[in-house]
């Protein structure tokens, strides 16, 4: 029977995918940085992948590796090479990285990042998947969250998203892990792409709060890579639950 190590086991993506391959009478062991009970079919693996500590341990015997884990800046990079190493040396058979979609045209210093981490894969020598998604609704809940706060709302001009529901992203990374390594996967985007301004009015509706908009250009590089659309895959628009529903979710409307 297959071994799954997930990485970033109890974030947003990750107890999702931890919950699929459960439901699926997977093996699964969750990496997590603190110790956690079981009793919830997920053999629990304590690590580090920033220090490294412990990750030996957690991919011993792995078939796979879905890598949803994410570190602050350049951390990040360093808890890459750190699993990859880890896993070249227990045999590991898969290793499947979440990205963004973007990555590569959008030059923000977190996207710039991700993109190198993608590189440390390909060039691990392991068998590979990169699957590479829109951003989750729950982003740009916090986004919303946050903004709704101040004074006046703050509103992106000429930019556009495609947000996607985390738990269908979780649902194509399972798939691919009973497959074999596929490099980069189709990506996975939102069911529609809207502007900044139709889902930040969507938000303040659904929370039932009152807000003057202010528009806002994005300078330079990164300002007209997103006006252009290098966030985007409409093409790939394969998510089905849409952003207002994820609205209902949070705020228990219709």
């Amino acid at each position: 029977m297959m071994t799954v190590l997930v990485t970033g086991a109890t974030g947003t993506l990750g107890r999702e995918v931890v919950r699929l391959l459960v439901a699926r009478g997977v093996v699964v062991r969750g990496l997590s940085r603190r110790e956690r009970s079981g009793g919830d079919g997920v053999e629990w693996a304590v690590g580090d992948l920033v220090t490294g500590e412990g990750i030996a341990a957690a991919v011993a015997g792995v078939d796979v590796v879905i890598d949803c884990a994410t570190a602050v800046g350049k951390k990040d990079l360093v808890a890459v090479r750190n699993l990859v190493a880890a896993a070249e040396r227990a045999g590991v058979r898969h290793l499947m990285y979440v990205s963004i979609v973007g990555v590569d045209r959008v030059p923000l210093a977190y996207y710039r990042t991700k993109h190198a981490c993608e590189q440390v894969v390909r060039e691990s020598g392991l068998g590979w998947t990169v699957l590479r998604a829109t951003q989750f609704h729950d982003l740009l809940l916090k986004i919303f969250g946050v903004a709704a706060k101040l004074p006046v709302f703050p509103v992106l001009t000429g930019v556009r998203f495609q947000p996607v529901d985390a738990r269908e992203v979780a649902e194509h990374l399972v798939e691919l892990a009973g497959e074999e390594p596929a490099g980069y996967a189709p990506e996975v985007g939102g069911p529609r792409v809207r502007t900044y301004r139709e889902l930040a009015e969507a938000y303040l509706r659904a929370a039932g709060r009152r807000r003057v908009l202010v528009p806002v250009r994005l300078p330079g590089a990164v300002g007209r890579e997103l006006r252009a659309g290098g966030n985007l895959t409409p093409e790939r628009a394969v998510g089905r639950g849409t952003f207002e529903e994820a609205l209902a979710e949070r705020f228990g409307t219709r």
